[in-house]
């Protein structure tokens, strides 16, 4: 069982920028590929961005490329989603969600996720 763990969500204006990020406290994620997902009130949960440890490979949602960066620091302990040039439909509770032996091209198949942090763009 992993157990993961997101900070980093809160209040932000137009423009501005957020850290999110993903642990799993006890162990490391580098052999886990691990997807960051948001789900806005409403609307169904949506992939934002995943990092593949099963063949190196990144992706983002076209809503987000250029604006989101994800990393893993050295440890491989944490996932990073830097969050820049926010827009007030980037406003949802966003998840970070892990697998193993997982490919970014599937965004379904996610066995462990984390309970959400609450990202709000408003001016």
């Amino acid at each position: 069982q992993v157990q993961l763990v997101e900070s980093g969500g809160g209040s932000v204006q137009p423009g501005g920028s957020l850290r999110l990020s993903c642990s799993a406290p006890g162990r490391t994620l580098d052999y886990y590929t691990i997807g960051w997902f948001r789900q806005a009130p409403g609307k169904e949960r949506e992939g934002v961005s995943c990092d593949s440890a099963s063949d190196g490979s990144t992706t983002y949602a076209d809503s987000v490329k250029g604006r989101f960066t994800i990393s893993r620091d050295n440890a491989k302990t944490t996932v990073y989603l830097q969050m820049n040039s926010l827009k007030p439909e980037d406003t949802a509770v966003y998840y970070c969600a892990a697998a193993l032996y997982h490919y970014c091209s599937n965004w379904g198949g996610y066995d462990y996720w984390g309970q959400g942090t609450q990202v709000t763009v408003s001016s």
